[in-house]
């Protein structure tokens, strides 16, 4: 018996180990599954493998993970009814679920490869000596956060709600703001040590069959060894790798989420990420806040038009600087170039080595602002800012304009809403600096077209990158340049919400249109 025990268990061990497309069953020799349990969690302190006695006189064992578990539940809505209950037969899992647990959840587990995903997820198992079948319960309890505001996408007004790292909270987020039972939350497991759940949201009959077909099949092509963090998922599935631009939208804002979600977008949801994607995505949405939703659609607008000029002085103003410098000084007026004439008299460098060097020393202060604690990050920045800025132009490095140039630039960037969006534009203002000054006008040209052609060839799971503009699409321009008012939003974006157009009546109208009384 001893021999055929230890067969058991070396020929289950090796089999998950190998990972065998054909699961390990569990036995019906109690002895055996532990000695297999044994040897899978050997030298893991935090796993308890507990036995006991079921009032019947039948052998257990209860598995679990110190830490992920409620024990307090585990002993008055698990052991006790098990170890007490004169009517219990431990022949018939199903009968011990419906009858003698007092708990939520409880599922049956058949083979070892489900019961380690169990254990792993927080779920406690217990097996019964004769019997075959597992019970997993649903007693998980662990540390977390509590829900607050992303840091990261503040607004003035709006919700202040934003996801977390637990999955089940944040798809519980989800269905408090989108309450239709049509909002469909599917998973799947990714990595082949983290065992990663991922969830796919998004809501039958408003988003496009071909593109959540087409978002699953990308997740389950996915072989890696473990999925820690959303910025996994989203270099594995994005349609161009090598480009500089995000294709797919990452967000902290339930909001935000959920308002793609009824557009006919799909979200990715990642265990122990905050951050849910969005797919598909195009160039505008990155230029987007959560805020311009809640405002008063003509201050959305005009901010809106701000933040693209904005994008275009953080792109080109270094560049325009240097290029007027060097090679079109006519475009300059004769007084503000004496100016800037005089004030580089003593620097030893050419306007592109100047404005590169200021750039780098503008990158790195910003850069060691984010790394260092909240407490001082931003007095580095700022003092470091003033005092190497100061300094450099009393020593005649840089010149005082080039100080200012590149500060505006640097301030420009910060009101380009994505993150992701705005790391781009500060990658590409480099390239374009160096064409500025090797053939002034000319080169920032070239490098403009070269952006321009690159985002029209791009797409976002099939959808052209500059939509709705490229290919025109008039209708659905209404939330790209401007932001129309709420009751003139009656259709969904063509290329996302073709399957549900309608989002209102299309008699909707504002109060005084109506017929409403002042």
């Amino acid at each position: 018996m001893k021999k055929s025990n230890q067969n058991f268990k070396e020929e289950t061990v090796k089999a998950l180990n190998e990972k065998e497309e054909q699961p390990k069953e569990l036995s019906i020799d109690l002895k055996q599954n532990e000695e297999v349990i044994h040897a899978i969690y050997d030298n893991s302190f935090d796993i308890v493998i507990r036995p006991f006695s079921a009032s019947d006189g039948t052998k257990g064992l209860m598995i679990y993970i110190d830490g992920l578990c409620n024990t307090e539940e585990i002993n008055e809505n698990v052991l006790t009814p098990l170890m007490k209950d004169a009517e219990l037969t431990t022949n018939n899992i199903d009968t011990i679920i419906e009858q003698h647990l007092t708990i939520s959840e409880a599922t049956k587990v058949h083979t070892f490869n489900e019961l380690i995903e169990e254990v792993s997820s927080g779920h406690p198992i217990i097996l019964f000596d004769g019997n075959a079948t597992g019970c997993s319960l649903s007693v998980e309890q662990f540390e977390m956060r509590s829900v607050d505001e992303p840091e990261a996408e503040q607004v003035v007004r709006g919700p202040r709600d934003g996801f977390i790292e637990p999955l089940i909270v944040n798809t519980a987020l989800l269905r408090l703001r989108i309450k239709s039972p049509r909002l469909k939350i599917k998973t799947m497991k990714i990595g082949i040590q983290s065992r990663t759940n991922v969830a796919i949201a998004y809501i039958e009959e408003v988003a496009d069959s071909t593109l959540i077909e087409e978002a699953e099949n990308r997740l389950k092509r996915i072989e890696v060894d473990a999925v820690l963090e959303s910025g996994n998922i989203e270099e594995m599935i994005e349609d161009h790798p090598y480009s500089p631009f995000p294709q797919i939208l990452n967000t902290e804002r339930t909001d935000v989420a959920s308002s793609y979600l009824l557009e006919g977008h799909v979200v990715i949801l990642v265990d122990g990420s905050p951050m849910a994607l969005v797919a598909p995505t195009t160039f505008y949405s990155l230029m987007q806040s959560a805020e311009d939703y809640y405002q008063r659609f003509l201050i959305s607008t005009t901010i809106r038009w701000l933040r693209y000029l904005f994008l275009v002085i953080a792109l080109t103003l270094p560049s325009l600087y240097v290029a007027a410098l060097t090679y079109h000084h006519e475009m300059v007026p004769t007084a503000l170039m004496i100016s800037i004439a005089t004030g580089r008299e003593q620097i030893p460098f050419p306007a592109m080595v100047e404005a590169f060097l200021m750039e780098v020393i503008f990158e790195v202060l910003r850069e060691a602002g984010l790394r260092l604690p909240k407490q001082i990050g931003p007095a580095v920045s700022i003092v470091g800012g003033l005092i190497i800025g100061e300094a450099a132009v009393t020593a005649g490095i840089v010149s005082a304009p080039m100080v200012i140039v590149v500060a505006v630039t640097g301030v420009s960037s910060f009101a380009i809403p994505r993150y992701n969006a705005g790391i781009s534009i500060r990658m590409l203002r480099f390239p374009l600096l160096f064409l500025a000054g090797m053939l002034g006008l000319l080169g920032i040209m070239v490098g403009l077209i070269g952006i321009i052609v690159h985002l029209s060839s791009i797409r976002s799971f099939g959808v052209p990158y500059l939509a709705p503009m490229a290919p025109a699409n008039f209708s659905d321009m209404k939330d790209v340049m401007m932001r129309v008012p709420k009751w003139a939003q009656n259709t969904r974006p063509r290329l996302t919400g073709e399957s549900n157009k309608n989002r209102q009546s299309p008699q909707q109208k504002p109060s005084p249109e109506r017929g409403g009384e002042s």
